[in-house]
């Protein structure tokens, strides 16, 4: 299945990511936050809610601002400007505060796991977790670890070895300038395919390395290329170190931009693997795909298909002793949060500091938490459903989905720019949906992976080789329909367009996303817009490009198109104008999707708020109405904080809006919104209704 993007994953430095333009989430990632098991566990039945009375934390208002000027100052303002970043965050919201809930839960599954280990599963958690929480053996080895990677480094003669030492890179630590993975077929999605894609990059994207406003990066990165070489005895590291930024920054021009790698249909590019020296000559691919012991396979789809040959001649034209050095770097920087302090010091100095903007290191065993997650998390999801995730908040959610499907169904009929034609398609596709709530119907095996309690290093490219090992295994088979991308303790949710399914983890079904004691309208603005959200991404600017039965294809009129992307503009422009720093704005042709699947969410969630009524007037609470309480609870959900250097990379990279942007704009193209809290004019945040962006 096409993967999102996990917490804490060996691979995420170097891995291709087309869950980007394939998988569409509610966020991408998380850095945590700072809150007890207690404060914010699953509501029961009974309980109160931890915001508020009813489900909104009416304190963190600021009343003083007015909702048309600024919508999200106006719902969460007194609560910003009373919370403080917590030192070891980059960022910190209500997907952090869960996550880090879910952090404290699992430690404590973890711990049991270790102390009692029933069986091979609670063996394997309790070895991983004490080998990382070993710290004075860790401290003791010191660069130990890493010899018998470096000396395979070392050996290596010519571009071919190289070759086949990035392809090894999929099994364990070290990089590759063009990524493996698995995922399933867009062409035939009910078969597993391998994905080639660019990758190389140790900088997040191909801007830092070529945009003035990432001079400081890109110093930065140099000083910890250097120190980095330094600490393994690296010949002349300085030199060696610039000769890396420079062969990065030729990959670099090569690579296609964010936007361009949102455009699903322009990563299926299907290839024999016997073609590959042809069309991309300057690489040894039998020793790359040997390396990554992928030799069986007869086609890959290639993704960024037009910057695998630059990148291949950039390799080719690059002397052996920097692709070396540059590999051996890797190693070290990979490796480095599972080696003594030092080397744990000198990339957080970097990785955390200067590209996040994060002041401390999270807790060690944070870290050692994360790592086992990353590694076994369907074992310790077991436990976790178990104790935190009660069977009625399941059916709540089902009853919820059911309500938004409708919603969107109802709109899907009446929608005034789709023809009929692309009507029944659409409506086929709505009656298709797949979807998965809370955990998964069958667990993964770890069988055969074999973890120590005293070897940290060996326990993480064994789980690297194990993973690997997986994914390969899948390729040319059929697609298992029982498999999740993510894990039930994630704290978010996401569309699968093969599949056509949407999947929402159990972690991400709290307050204020979700209280079965909350006021229901509070629960439509928040899990009832995330629900909306990912449907709404089976209809976006991608999601259009992939039928009811998955299949890649544009299945619009011509027409229908060209009115969607008319009125898709007028939504990109209100975007472009934001900025959450000044002199950076928001892409809004990066962020479309996410854009437009909120709007159509919360769009969606006002819908099936308003049907759950049955003809009844909504209620009043705490003199604020119905719609008034949706929109407050969208709001609620998106109340978060960034450090400027993790915002700055955020809009840089990320197809998501930043929290403040996605409260406070998606309301001001909805008339309700409006109506709700007598939006005149004169207001900073009003919108001429000729000029709001109508999709949904």
């Amino acid at each position: 299945m096409v993967p999102p993007i996990k917490i804490g994953t060996l691979s995420s430095m170097n891995r291709i990511r087309l869950m980007a333009a394939c998988s569409a989430c509610i966020v991408v990632a998380l850095t945590g936050g700072a809150a007890s098991a207690q404060e914010h566990s699953h509501g029961l039945p009974g309980a109160p809610s931890p915001f508020g009375t009813w489900g909104f934390d009416l304190t963190g208002r600021d009343t003083t601002v007015k909702p048309g000027d600024d919508f999200n100052e106006y719902a969460n303002g007194t609560y910003l400007r009373t919370t403080e970043i917590p030192a070891d965050k980059a960022r910190f919201g209500p997907f952090d505060v869960l996550y880090e809930n879910a952090q404290a839960q699992l430690k404590a599954i973890i711990e049991a796991s270790a102390a009692n280990p029933a069986n091979a599963n609670a063996q394997k958690v309790g070895a991983l977790y004490a080998s990382f929480m070993d710290e004075a053996r860790v401290n003791q080895l010191a660069a130990t670890p890493l010899a018998a990677d470096l000396a395979a480094v070392k050996a290596v003669t010519d571009h071919a070895g190289m070759a086949r030492l990035m392809g090894q890179s999929h099994e364990g630590f070290g990089a590759s300038l063009f990524g493996l993975d698995v995922f399933e077929d867009l062409q035939k999605p009910d078969m597993n395919s391998a994905y080639l894609g660019q990758g190389g990059l140790g900088l997040p994207d191909r801007d830092y390395y070529l945009k003035p406003d990432f001079a400081a990066q890109r110093e930065a990165y140099l000083a910890y290329l250097t120190r980095t070489l330094t600490a393994i005895g690296w010949t002349d590291p300085a030199k060696s170190a610039a000769d890396i930024l420079a062969f990065e920054t030729k990959v670099a021009e090569k690579h296609w931009t964010t936007v361009e790698r949102r455009q699903i249909d322009k990563l299926y590019n299907p290839a024999k693997a016997a073609d590959l020296p042809t069309l991309a000559p300057g690489v040894d691919w039998a020793a790359f795909l040997s390396g990554a012991k992928v030799t069986d396979v007869e086609t890959l789809v290639l993704m960024e298909n037009t910057a695998i040959p630059g990148i291949a001649q950039v390799f080719a034209d690059t002397p052996i002793e920097t692709l070396k050095a540059w590999q051996a770097f890797n190693v070290v920087d990979q490796a480095s949060p599972y080696l003594s302090q030092a080397f744990v010091d000198s990339r957080f100095e970097f990785r955390g500091k200067t590209l996040r903007g994060q002041p401390e290191n999270r807790p060690r065993w944070n870290r050692g938490v994360a790592l086992v997650d990353g590694q076994l998390g369907e074992v310790l999801a077991q436990e976790y459903v178990r104790l935190h995730f009660p069977a009625s908040s399941k059916a709540q959610m089902e009853a919820l989905v059911g309500n938004i499907r409708d919603a969107m169904t109802e709109r899907l009929k009446h929608v005034d720019w789709m023809s009929e034609p692309t009507r029944e398609q659409a409506l086929y596709k709505m009656s298709k949906f797949g979807v998965k709530i809370g955990y998964p119907d069958k667990w993964r095996s770890y069988d055969g992976l074999e973890l120590k309690p005293d070897d940290l290093y060996g326990n993480v490219e064994r789980s690297a080789a194990f993973e690997w090992d997986y994914k390969r295994g899948k390729i040319g088979k059929p697609v298992d329909p029982l498999e999740w991308g993510m894990t039930p303790q994630t704290v978010n949710a996401y569309y699968n367009p093969p599949r056509n399914e949407i999947v929402f983890p159990a972690a991400i079904l709290q307050a204020p996303f979700f209280d079965p004691n909350a006021d229901p309208a509070v629960n439509y603005g928040g899990i009832g817009a995330v629900i909306g959200h990912e449907i709404t991404h089976g209809f976006d600017d991608q999601g259009r490009k992939s039928d009811g039965d998955g299949v890649l294809r544009d299945w619009w009129t011509p027409e229908d198109a060209a009115r969607f992307e008319e009125r898709a503009k007028v939504l990109g422009a209100i975007y472009d104008k934001l900025e959450p720093i000044p002199g950076v704005h928001v892409n809004g042709e990066l962020t479309m999707g996410e854009n437009i699947a909120d709007l159509g969410g919360l769009l969606l969630a006002l819908d099936a708020y308003h049907k759950s009524l049955n003809g009844q007037p909504a209620p009043v609470i705490d003199g604020l109405t119905g719609d008034q309480r949706v929109f407050l609870g969208w709001a609620q959900v998106w109340r978060e904080k960034s450090r400027e250097a993790a915002l700055k990379e955020q809009l840089t990279t990320d197809p998501h809006s930043p929290g403040p942007v996605r409260a406070a704009t998606s309301p001001r193209n909805i008339d309700a919104w409006y109506a709700a809290f007598g939006v005149s004019p004169d207001q900073k945040e009003y919108i001429a209704p000729d000029a709001r962006a109508r999709i949904w």
